[in-house]
C-alpha cells in the first residue's frame, strides 16, 4: 500500500511540474527539418521538401569531390572540395533569401499604398487583397492571386490570411496580415491611418538600410575575397599533379583541416561583424505558424 501511495504521489508531482511548463518553451525545440522548411519557404522553394534539399546537397558534395579527386588524384583535396560543394545549395538558398528580402523591401511600401487606396475606394478587405493580384508588384501577384482563389473557394478570411502569410514568409507581411485580421474581427476606422504610417516607416527603413549596405559592401567583399583566395589557389595547384600529392600525407591533411577550421571561424566572425539586424517573424514564429494558434492549441 505504501509503495502504491508513493507511486501515485510521484506521478501527481510529475504531472504538476510538466503541466506548468510554458508552451513556448516546448515549441522552442530546434528541428533540422523545421528549420530547413522555414528557409526553403522564405527563399520561395515551397515545392522542394527538406529531404530533397538534403539529398541535393549530398549529391553536389559527392559530385564535386569526385571531380576534384579525378583531376588532382588527391583524396584530401577531393574531400575538402566535396564539403564546399555540399554547402553550395545552402549558400544559394541564403543568397536567394537575401535577394528576395532586398527586393520586397522596396515593394512593400507600394503594396501598402495600393491596399490603402483600395480601402479608401470602398472595397472590402478581401476584395482589396484580391485586387493586388492584378495591380500589385509582379513578383507578389501570384501569392495574392492564390489568396483570391482560396477565398473564393473557402470563404474563410482568417485561414486565407494565414496561408498568404506563410507563402510570403516576411515580417512585413505578418504585420500587415495581423492588422487586417484585427480590423476584420473587431472593426475600426483607423486602418487607413495605420497603413499610411506603415508605408512611411517601410520607406524610411529601406532608405536607411540601403545606405548602410552601400557603405559596408566594399569591406564585406574584400573580406570574402581574402577568405576565398587561398582556396582558389588549390585547384590551380591540382593541375600540377606532383605539387598536390603532399596533401595526402598526415601533415597535408592537418594543414587542410586547420585551414578549413580557420576559414570557417573567420567566415562566421566576418558575418557577425558585417551583419545588419533583420526583423524576425515575431507574430507568426520562425516556421510561419501563428503564435496565437500555438498558444491556443
Amino acid at each position: 500500500m505504501g509503495v502504491f501511495l508513493g507511486l501515485l504521489l510521484g506521478t501527481g508531482l510529475f504531472l504538476i511540474v510538466t503541466s506548468g511548463r510554458p508552451q513556448q518553451e516546448r515549441r522552442a525545440r530546434w528541428s533540422p527539418r523545421r528549420a530547413t522548411r522555414a528557409r526553403l519557404d522564405t527563399a520561395g522553394f515551397v515545392d522542394l521538401a527538406p529531404v530533397q534539399f538534403w539529398l541535393l546537397s549530398i549529391g553536389a558534395g559527392v559530385a564535386g569531390g569526385v571531380v576534384v579527386f579525378v583531376v588532382s588524384a588527391t583524396l584530401a583535396l577531393g574531400v575538402a572540395f566535396g564539403v564546399f560543394a555540399a554547402l553550395g545549395p545552402r549558400a544559394l538558398v541564403t543568397q536567394r533569401i537575401a535577394r528576395l528580402r532586398e527586393e520586397r523591401r522596396e515593394l512593400w511600401p507600394h503594396v501598402v499604398d495600393d491596399l490603402a487606396s483600395a480601402v479608401r475606394a470602398g472595397l472590402s478587405l478581401p476584395e482589396a487583397l484580391a485586387a493586388l493580384a492584378e495591380r500589385g508588384p509582379e513578383s507578389l501577384r501570384p501569392a495574392f492571386a492564390r489568396f483570391a482563389s482560396d477565398y473564393r473557394a473557402t470563404g474563410s478570411f482568417g485561414r486565407c490570411l494565414d496561408r498568404l502569410a506563410d507563402e510570403l514568409a516576411d515580417p512585413v507581411a505578418d504585420r500587415l496580415v495581423e492588422a487586417l485580421r484585427l480590423t476584420r474581427e473587431v472593426g475600426g476606422t483607423d486602418l487607413g491611418r495605420l497603413l499610411r504610417t506603415l508605408s512611411q516607416f517601410l520607406r524610411d527603413d529601406a532608405r536607411t538600410r540601403a545606405e548602410l549596405e552601400a557603405r559596408q559592401s566594399w569591406t564585406v567583399n574584400g573580406a570574402r575575397l581574402a577568405l576565398g583566395a587561398p582556396w582558389a589557389v588549390l585547384p590551380l595547384l591540382a593541375l600540377r599533379g606532383s605539387a598536390v600529392q603532399v596533401y595526402d600525407s598526415p601533415v597535408g591533411v592537418a594543414v587542410l583541416a586547420g585551414g578549413g577550421a580557420l576559414s570557417l571561424v573567420a567566415y562566421i566572425v566576418m558575418k557577425q561583424v558585417g551583419r545588419l539586424p533583420t526583423e524576425p517573424r515575431v507574430l507568426r514564429g520562425p516556421t510561419g505558424t501563428n503564435e496565437r494558434e500555438q498558444v491556443a492549441a
